[in-house]
């Protein structure tokens, strides 16, 4: 009969050494390679295979290191960890190191039986990354089965590469382009929301009563929902799509057993019934709950997150209790945005262009008002949206006054935009226009009869014609100013987005600043023309084709379908207005692209170009955009203003400039009451404004996240450094094991700390281990691996954080090195040494030590068995016989103690021989540290759960005896050298 192996004990088999998983059975072993990892589980049956009990092979006397060997072996080690023994069980595997303010969330999600979360921290803080954690804990613990995430098309790729590279979840995309192909693969009846378990799904496609149900029958149990405030609506019913959105997630949340996150960076955009409906997702007492009480306050508290730069940029300071400064955490975001706004001028030709353009918009918008209210909407926003053309690029006017009865059927000025053209429609968001499907051209038969009569179709072509004689910098002089900005930004180092508003308008620009922004600056444009994967593959391309020359640069031109949800700050650093939004969050969100965590500049350039003599610019700029930013300045934060609220204002701007020509016996009259509306509105604006930012600022006070102190999170991040590593750690491991092994490594100009690094002379070994991560190309030819200090780089680079693929890669290279003394080339890393120091006044040995331990926890689905791993250091003075052990502090001293000089290898081999004969006399005080490692691991869990009585009851941690003695290093004062 086979002998039982219990969970977490060592064995041998083909020719190897693994340990025993909770899933085996007396009949069937299932085994993970000693150090390995979860891919490498094997499945083996001792009837039929030879497997026998082992025990780690000790260190051999013969192979002795230096002085850094126990340091490198210990983080090569803990980096090659992937199956933590600590509450988080998904921190040891996933590819990105998060933030000590990133943890809240997760630690607010661990106390909840049934997740249910409103992430609303602000732009660029990390939200994505916060989600991720905790479905990537949930799914890791197996509270969580499946994962779908709601969000937009635009961004589904961006959420599928994030959620692969970051958390390692394989997602499928289910959108109206890839839903055809999908259920072509469907068994008879099957939902493909049951085949594929994790997906990403288009809100607009799957909200249609065509696919909502057959969505919520089979919705998997953890749902994340991007952009949540899109996907509800105020009662007042303003907004068909909202309200379908916002149907299709009532349903999903009417599951109580669900976990749901709600993912905004705009939770209260200013219609307080909105955000009582997107809080009533979460729980739905919050929705009728008096939030200025206690009660109501500490009810929020447990499932809304909202924090702003400023409240994270320092966090676990000593304002917030903490004690140990080594926990202390600033998190590089650029300090500020620079403003400067430019102006141009009109020339003479486009001048008569506006006028004869306003004169004829005049005109049909008072024919319109006696025509009906229709009408009188549809010339409204007719005339809105060619202004609006005009005043962007010539070809925008041309294609707006050649197809302008597209937007016939607009009922507001977005919706104006989206259907005449020029578009500002994402081509691969089409779902969006549900119901709204007016072709580019076509013409009501209100407009048209209208129009026809009055012989304004040849009107129209020649004021077409005549604006698109005037494409060119000659007579397009806003173009002429934009080369001459671009050309000032390019000279000072910075490598800008232009964002316009229209579709030709960026197809323009980029077809005129082709070859005028010198040899070395290379152009691309990306509009919605273009799908969201074609979209980041011309980002990449550009950064490619730039190269890393100092002196290349590179300018994106770029519509609105880039100013949400993208990361762009590892390309760009600086952004152009070439058109303004008339909501200024519009601006606010096209500048989060670049300036968020992990931009490398400490200041991004913001320029704004607008037309002083236009009509337009000139108000919309005064009235909106400088508000929107002064309060910005004043509050630190950035508050958003609802269409609608700035909606009146540029109403009165486009009613003064249509109609001042209208009243040519009243003219002065007319313009100065004119002018009287517009302040008046304007100060309406800035009444709403200023109480936005005053409920603003309660907010931050009332909704602060109050149910996680930082004294926990502190503690928290301790123990998490304390079986990982930090920063720190990995980077020195990282500098000395290349350089160790033949890499060639070179401080990088304007990015402190970072570094590059050949790798084409390091061991085969690793050159074969780093080929797939990084390219064997790359490898073989030494072009230069950049590592950087941040965790978000871009593609071909390395984080210096534990789980990036490369520095995994260089971890297991190092640690097989150090334990296969027949290794050939470098190995940096030993398992055991004799170092001469002045750090001790007695002969200390550190031990590093490798505990397994079996844990049980129970989730609602049933308790889970799962073997982890910890690495400690623990150090002894005088004999094993008669230790007199150190404390912790002491031993991790000893890691970075300096060599006094080299000790004769003859004598250290001796000393070395003598400490291992005797070690197994510290087998009862290692077995007796790893039951009171076990101890605190499972008071740790039952803290991280305190809230629920029903996840810590059950909860066991059991170490698994013997413990792993990986390295001894015995360390000799220099007035006794030779003393054993």
């Amino acid at each position: 009969m086979s002998p039982v192996y219990s969970p977490g004990s060592l064995v041998t088999a083909r020719g190897r050494e693994w340990v025993v998983l909770p899933d085996s059975a007396d009949d069937m072993l299932v085994l993970r390679p000693l150090g390995g990892a979860d891919d490498d589980i094997a499945a083996v049956f001792p009837s039929f295979e030879t497997v026998r009990s082992a025990e780690f092979a000790a260190p051999s006397p013969a192979d002795l290191g230096d002085a850094k060997a126990a340091g490198l072996l210990r983080s090569a080690l803990r980096i090659g960890f992937r199956s933590g023994a600590g509450p988080f069980r998904s921190l040891a595997g996933i590819a990105v190191e998060p933030r000590a303010y990133q943890l809240v969330p997760l630690l607010m999600a661990l106390r909840q039986r049934t997740v249910r979360m409103l992430l609303s921290d602000d732009v660029g803080i990390g939200k994505t990354v916060e989600a991720g954690l905790i479905a990537k804990e949930l799914l890791a613990q197996g509270e969580a089965k499946r994962l779908a995430v709601l969000c937009s098309p635009a961004l589904a790729e961006q959420w599928q590469e994030e959620l692969r590279t970051k958390f390692g979840i394989d997602a499928e995309l289910v959108l109206s382009s890839t839903v055809s192909r999908l259920e072509r693969g469907l068994d008879l009846g099957q939902s493909l929301f049951d085949k594929y378990p994790n997906v990403i799904v288009s809100t607009d496609f799957i909200k249609s009563t065509r696919h909502r149900d057959d969505f919520v029958r089979h919705c998997p149990d953890l749902v994340i929902v991007d952009e949540a405030h899109t996907c509800v609506a105020a009662d007042d019913g303003t907004s068909t799509q909202n309200q379908l959105r916002y149907e299709l997630l009532r349903r999903v949340a009417d599951d109580t057993e669900r976990h749901l996150l709600l993912v905004t960076a705009t939770p209260h955009s200013g219609k307080e019934s909105a955000f009582r409906n997107l809080l009533g997702l979460v729980k739905p007492e919050l929705s009728t709950a008096n939030l200025d009480t206690d009660r109501g306050r500490k009810l929020l508290a447990q499932h809304f997150v909202q924090r702003k730069r400023a409240d994270v940029r320092e966090y676990l300071t000593r304002e917030d209790g903490l004690t140990d400064d080594r926990l202390a955490e600033k998190t590089a975001f650029p300090s500020d945005r620079f403003f400067k706004d430019e102006t141009y001028k009109l020339s003479k030709e486009y001048r008569v262009l506006l006028e004869d353009a306003i004169a004829y918009a005049s005109e049909r918008v008072t024919a319109a008002d006696s025509q009906g209210r229709r009408e009188a909407r549809i010339a409204w926003w007719s005339a809105i949206a060619l202004l609006r053309s005009l005043v962007s690029s010539p070809r925008a006017a041309a294609q707006t006054l050649r197809t302008r009865s597209a937007a016939v059927a607009a009922a507001t000025a977005e919706e104006a935009d989206k259907l005449g053209a020029p578009l500002t429609q994402d081509s691969s968001e089409s779902d969006a226009l549900e119901g709204l499907d007016v072709a580019p051209g076509a013409e009501t038969e209100a407009e048209s009869a209208t129009e026809t009569g009055s012989g304004a179709g040849a009107r129209l072509a020649e004021l077409a014609e005549r604006a698109a004689a005037l494409e060119g910098p000659a007579t397009d002089l806003k173009l002429k100013a934009l080369v001459t900005h671009l050309k000032a930004l390019l000279a000072d180092g910075y490598s800008p987005i232009v964002f316009c508003r229209y579709i030709p308008t960026a197809e323009y620009v980029a077809e005129h600043l082709e070859g005028k922004l010198g040899k070395k600056t290379v152009v691309k444009s990306v509009t919605g023309t273009l799908s969201p994967q074609q979209r980041l593959g011309r980002i990449e391309e550009l950064a490619s084709e730039a190269g890393d020359d100092p002196a290349a640069r590179r300018v994106l031109i770029a519509t609105d379908c880039l100013s949400e949800g993208v990361n762009l700050q590892h390309h760009f650093d600086a952004v152009l207005h070439y058109d303004l939004a008339w909501n200024p969050t519009r601006h606010d969100q096209r500048e989060g692209r670049v300036d968020r965590y992990g931009q490398k500049r400490d200041q991004v350039r913001v320029i704004t170009l607008y037309g002083s003599d236009n009509g337009i610019d000139g108000k919309v700029l005064d009235v909106l955009i400088k508000k929107h930013r002064q309060i910005r300045k004043d509050l630190g934060i950035s508050v958003s203003v609802p269409d609608e609220m700035s909606s009146g204002v540029t109403d009165a701007i486009v009613e003064w400039l249509l109609l001042r020509g209208q009243q040519p016996e009243q003219e002065g009259l007319f313009e100065l009451d004119a002018l009287e509306t517009i302040d008046t509105k304007a100060s309406q604006l800035e009444k709403d404004w200023n109480s936005a930012a005053e409920r603003e600022t309660t907010s931050r006070s009332r909704f602060a996240q109050r149910s996680i102190h930082p004294e926990e999170v502190a503690r928290e991040v301790a123990a998490i450094r304390d079986t990982l590593g930090d920063a720190n750690e990995v980077e020195g491991f990282v500098r000395h094991a290349l350089e160790a092994l033949g890499g060639l490594l070179r401080p990088m100009s304007g990015s402190p700390g970072d570094f590059t690094a050949d790798v084409s002379g390091t061991p085969s070994g690793l050159r074969d281990a780093l080929a797939p991560v990084i390219g064997g190309e790359i490898v073989e030819l030494g072009k230069p691996v950049p590592f950087r200090r941040t965790s978000a780089v871009a593609r071909g680079e390395a984080a210096l954080v534990r789980t990036d693929p490369i520095v995994s890669a260089l971890a297991g290279h190092v640690l097989n090195a150090a334990l296969d003394t027949k290794a050939l080339g470098p190995r940096p890393a030993r398992r055991c040494g004799v170092i001469t120091t002045e750090a001790v006044e007695d002969r200390t040995t550190l031990l590093l030590v490798r505990y397994r331990f079996h844990l049980t926890l129970p989730s609602r689905t049933g308790d889970q068995e799962l073997v982890a791993e910890d690495a400690r250091l623990l150090a002894f003075q005088g004999s094993p016989k008669n230790a007199v052990w150190l404390p912790q502090e002491s031993a991790l001293a000893l890691v970075g103690a300096e060599a006094a000089g080299n000790t004769d290898p003859h004598h250290g081999e001796r000393t070395m021989g003598r400490i291992l004969r005797q070690l197994p006399d510290t087998k009862a005080h290692l077995e007796r540290y790893g039951e009171e490692l076990a101890a605190e691991l499972l008071e740790s869990h039952r803290r991280v759960r305190t809230a629920s009585n029903e996840i810590i009851r059950g909860l066991r941690v059991t170490v698994q005896k013997p413990a792993d003695i990986l390295g001894a290093y015995v360390y000799l004062p220099v007035s006794a050298e030779g003393a054993v």
